[in-house]
């Protein structure tokens, strides 16, 4: 029986999967190796790479015009600095990859050539002359993980390449060489000890031809793989259920995978194959996913850690404009996959799992700073009530809300952080809390449901220089109050004017009527 694969490239034979060359133009890809060109080819983690590069060996090897290898270099990321311990492990890499995937052996006796006639700085370039002068067929070499390599390791691999490139025909070289990485090259900064000023990827290879980026799956394709379930067990998606799936992934591929893996083959209810898959079993899967930290949504939150994706994700969880920042630290952003480009423009997060997962891995740091809070906001029967909640979170704020700004990691957003880590405690596996955020939006937006029990809150920010946003955000929250058919919700205005009174002090409460006559608490803090 076949499975959804969340871990490696795909194997048909084995797992659910889309045929990898149809995810990409493959005669594009073949008039690039015909033209004898060398080219990019980058996407997110875990996007489908590698399995498109091996379904593009084993299609070129097939069709015996020209012997193509893939070989995946990241080991030499290891060495770092070192080039000659580098060059080896990459030149290794190559060496074992052609002798277990072509069965040529000779790849080791030409390095040890090279080394002893160039160095570590002529080693692969040397090999591979030596190679290419002895083969039958033009040779395709597929380098992957080609950008975790660092300083003048990598700076040797693009040079040797490029001047391998620029002797041809005169001295015997790959027709073609594809590059995949995380990253487009352009992003490459490179700081390496044997240059005065970090370089950028393109000036060390300025041979590309293209940059090819491999997209998420179209919803076409997500619901395609989906019923492959279907066809092998018969247990079938209801229609939400496929719905569900691609509004929350927007095709990303292994979160369609990990969603569908979980729901179908985790869940007791999903092993029952008599049972259709339904939209609520989906939900299961993203929280107990998000709740669990799985490694993919792991690793992305560690991006958050780095100061150029601070610089970006710190005002658009505020929705504020992003300003005049560099425009690679944007496309950084989006090579990552954290955030895409939305089809009217401007930036957004990719789908709404990475747009919950962002700001709840930065309020954790709050969360485990939260006292203990008994839950008075229950009623008798064990009901949220909004007025108790009300009453409980006045008085948080007011005896915590000063200490716990300091444990939030954005500095800008930490009053944001510190209310969704208390929300978060309220919900405490009992229910949930959505959100929304834009950039320009000037707020984030909450949505909490708590058994029968739902709550919108808009939460905004009175800066310096500003006026006081309440007349503002009543009309907003107006509007997203409809949106969520409620007619009372909360608008909260963080006072972070200097100057200020202590949070104990300034912290209150009002009821006021919105423009469109909704009942609304407006709290100040």
């Amino acid at each position: 029986m076949r499975f959804f694969n969340t871990e490696g490239p795909v194997h048909c034979a084995q797992h659910y999967c889309l045929p990898p060359l149809v995810r990409w133009d493959l005669d594009e890809i073949l008039g690039l190796i015909e033209r004898q060109k060398y080219f990019l080819l980058h996407a997110p983690r875990q996007t489908g790479k590698t399995s498109c590069m091996l379904a593009l060996m084993e299609h070129l090897n097939r069709e015996g015009v020209y012997q193509a290898l893939y070989v995946n270099i990241e080991t030499a990321q290891t060495v770092r600095e070192d080039v000659a311990s580098g060059m080896r492990a990459i030149c290794g890499a190559i060496g074992a990859s052609a002798r277990g995937i072509l069965g040529e052996t000779r790849l080791f006796e030409w390095l040890d050539e090279a080394l002893a006639e160039q160095g570590a700085h002529g080693a692969l370039s040397g090999m591979l002359t030596r190679w290419s002068a002895a083969a039958e067929r033009p040779i395709v070499l597929l380098l992957d993980e080609v950008d975790a390599l660092v300083g003048d390791t990598l700076v040797s691999l693009l040079r040797q390449l490029r001047t391998g490139y620029t002797q041809r025909p005169a001295l015997p070289f790959p027709q073609t060489v594809m590059l995949c990485g995380v990253r487009d090259l352009r992003d490459y900064r490179i700081h390496a000890r044997s240059e005065p000023a970090p370089i950028t990827g393109g000036s060390a290879f300025n041979i590309k031809a293209k940059s090819l980026r491999l997209g998420d799956f179209s919803a076409a394709e997500t619901r395609t793989l989906l019923e492959e379930h279907t066809q092998e067990t018969g247990q079938a998606f209801t229609p939400e259920a496929l719905a569900r799936v691609w509004e929350l992934t927007c095709g990303q591929p292994w979160l369609v995978n990990a969603l569908a893996d979980r729901t179908c083959f985790e869940q007791p209810e999903g092993r029952d194959r008599s049972r259709p898959i339904s939209a609520a079993m989906i939900d299961a899967a993203k929280e107990s996913m998000i709740l669990e930290r799985v490694t993919h949504l792991d690793q992305l939150a560690d991006k958050l850690r780095e100061e150029r994706v601070r610089r970006i994700i710190e005002p658009m969880l505020a929705g504020e404009l992003l300003g005049n920042l560099p425009l690679e630290d944007r496309d950084y952003l989006v090579d990552l996959g954290l955030l895409r480009r939305a089809q009217g423009g401007g930036l957004e997060v990719a789908n709404p799992i990475y747009r919950e997962v962002l700001p709840r891995m930065l309020a954790s740091g709050p969360q485990d700073s939260l006292p203990r809070i008994a839950p008075t906001w229950l009623d008798a029967q064990g009901r949220l009530d909004p007025e108790r909640l009300l009453t409980a979170f006045l008085a948080f704020w007011r005896q915590h809300g000063e200490p716990l700004l300091c444990s939030a990691p954005y500095a800008e957003i930490a009053p944001h952080l510190v209310l969704m880590a208390f929300l978060h405690r309220v919900i405490n596996g009992g229910g949930s809390l959505e959100r929304e955020y834009a950039i320009g939006a000037g707020r984030m937006d909450l949505y909490l449901r708590y058994g029968e029990t739902t709550l919108g809150l808009e939460l905004k920010v009175w800066r310096d220089g500003r006026p006081d946003p309440c007349a503002q955000g009543l009309k907003q929250l107006d509007g997203y109050l409809a949106g969520l058919g409620l007619d009372s919700g909360w608008l909260i205005i963080f006072d972070r004017r200097g100057g200020q009174p202590p949070i104990a002090e300034r912290t209150g409460a009002e009821e006021v009527s919105s423009p469109a006559g909704r009942r609304i608490w407006v709290i100040r803090g």
